[in-house]
C-alpha cells in the first residue's frame, strides 16, 4: 500500500499530520539555530513562527483535496472558497459575537476583580485576524470539517477540529497574548486557550451549518483573532492573562449552550 492509498483510506488523519507537520516544522526551522545553542527565543521570532504555520493548514488541505479527489475536487473547492452570498445576517453575526463577547467579560472582571482588566485598544491588532482567518480555514473547515461532519454531529465534529486547532497552536502557545513568557501559568494559560478554540469553532461550526459558507467561517476566524489582539488588556501579569482568557472561555461556553438549545445546530 502506497501513501496515496493510505491518504484515501484515512483523509483526515493525513490532514492533521500533514498539517502539524508543515507548520511545526517551519517553526522550528525558524528557531532552531538558538534552541540548538541553548539561547531564548526572543519575542519576534516567536511572533514571526505564526506566519510560518499558516502555511501548513492551506498546503494540506489543498494537497489532500488534490490526492483524495483530484482535480475535480479542487475545482469544487475553489468554488466554495467563493460562496460570499451568504444572508447578510451571518455575517452581522460572525461580526459582533466576538467582540460583545470579550468587552463583557473584560467588563466583568475591570467591575469585579481589578481595573487592569480595562480592554485595550489597539486597532492594527484586527490585522493580525485576516491572514489566520483565511488561510487556516481552508484546511480546518474546508477539508477537515467536511469529512469528520459526514461522520460525527456538528458537536463533536467541532469538538475534534477545536482542541486539535488548539493544539497545533502549541509552538507558539507563550509568544500569545499581552504576558509572554507565561512562566508557571503556561499550562492554565494554555488550557483555557484551547478552551476558546474549542468553544469558538462550536459557533463557527453553527454558521458553517446554517450557511454553508467558508467564507463566513473565514471572516469570523479573522473577526476573533482580530479582536483578542485589539481589545485584550495588555499591562497585565501571566496569572491575570490566564484569568481573563478562562472568564473568555466560559462566556463562551455559556453562548453555546444558548445556540444549541435554542437554535438548530
Amino acid at each position: 500500500m502506497n501513501i496515496k492509498d493510505i491518504i484515501q483510506r484515512h483523509p483526515v488523519r493525513s490532514y492533521f499530520i500533514t498539517t502539524f507537520v508543515i507548520s511545526w516544522l517551519g517553526a522550528f526551522i525558524l528557531v532552531s539555530q538558538k534552541l540548538c545553542s541553548g539561547q531564548a527565543i526572543p519575542k519576534m521570532d516567536g511572533i514571526l513562527m505564526f506566519p510560518l504555520m499558516l502555511i501548513g493548514p492551506v498546503t494540506a488541505g489543498f494537497t489532500l483535496t488534490y490526492l483524495t479527489e483530484g482535480k475535480t475536487g479542487i475545482s469544487i473547492f475553489f468554488s466554495r472558497m467563493g460562496k460570499w452570498k451568504a444572508p447578510f445576517k451571518w455575517y452581522v453575526i460572525a461580526f459582533i459575537i466576538p467582540p460583545c463577547l470579550i468587552l463583557i467579560t473584560l467588563f466583568i472582571l475591570q467591575t469585579f476583580v481589578s481595573p487592569v482588566f480595562k480592554p485595550n485598544l489597539f486597532p492594527l491588532g484586527f490585522l493580525f485576524g485576516i491572514p489566520a482567518g483565511f488561510l487556516e480555514e481552508i484546511g480546518w473547515t474546508g477539508f477537515a470539517y467536511k469529512r469528520l461532519r459526514s461522520k460525527f454531529t456538528v458537536f463533536k465534529t467541532a469538538f475534534i477540529v477545536g482542541s486539535l486547532w488548539g493544539l497545533w497552536h502549541f509552538p507558539v502557545i507563550d509568544f500569545l497574548g499581552a504576558a509572554s513568557p507565561h512562566k508557571q501559568y503556561l499550562f492554565p494559560f494554555f488550557i483555557a486557550f484551547i478552551a476558546i478554540l474549542i468553544a469558538m469553532r462550536l459557533i463557527m461550526m453553527w454558521i458553517y451549518s446554517n450557511t454553508d459558507s467558508l467564507p463566513v467561517v473565514q471572516f469570523m476566524h479573522a473577526v476573533s483573532t482580530g479582536c483578542l489582539a485589539t481589545f485584550g488588556p495588555f499591562n497585565i501579569t501571566a496569572g491575570q492573562e490566564t484569568l481573563w482568557y478562562a472568564m473568555y472561555a466560559v462566556v463562551l461556553f455559556i453562548t453555546v449552550l444558548f445556540i444549541f438549545k435554542f437554535s438548530k445546530p
